[in-house]
């Protein structure tokens, strides 16, 4: 007798995306010091018929929403969690630039633990190559 199959909420939603016809999900990752190339390689996903996600806020670029240090570290936090929903939503993961820092890093381990491709702009710099 073979033990029940789980289903997890990920693939509820693969399912759903599925029976809704779709179009891919692309997570665009990288160091916010590469917002300039994120956008570009958003024109050329939408372009491709993907739907594109990526991070919104540049912390390194001054802004009053992030003004206050010990809110702007409390803010890091959330834009990780939220960035981590954006790869788990994804289909694959693109990665821009042609540097990995720690941030970076986490996001295409994590990717990789639920199964996503994952491309880079610069495959040189893929840590798992």
């Amino acid at each position: 007798m073979s033990s029940p199959q789980v289903i997890t909420p990920a693939d509820k939603l693969a399912e759903a995306k599925k029976q809704l016809n779709f179009p891919r999900i692309v997570a665009i990752c990288g160091s916010t010091r590469f917002m300039t190339e994120m956008a570009e390689a958003d024109l050329r996903e939408t372009k491709a018929g993907r739907i594109v996600v990526k991070p919104g806020c540049d912390l390194k670029s001054p802004h009053e929403l992030w003004s206050d240090p010990v809110e702007a570290e409390a803010l890091k936090t959330r834009l990780d969690e939220l960035h981590r929903s954006k790869i788990l939503l994804a289909d694959e993961v693109l990665v821009v630039g042609d540097y990995i820092g720690d941030s970076t890093r986490s996001e295409i381990a994590y990717a990789r633990s639920l199964g996503r491709p994952v491309r880079f702009t610069h495959p040189e710099v893929d840590p798992g190559a």
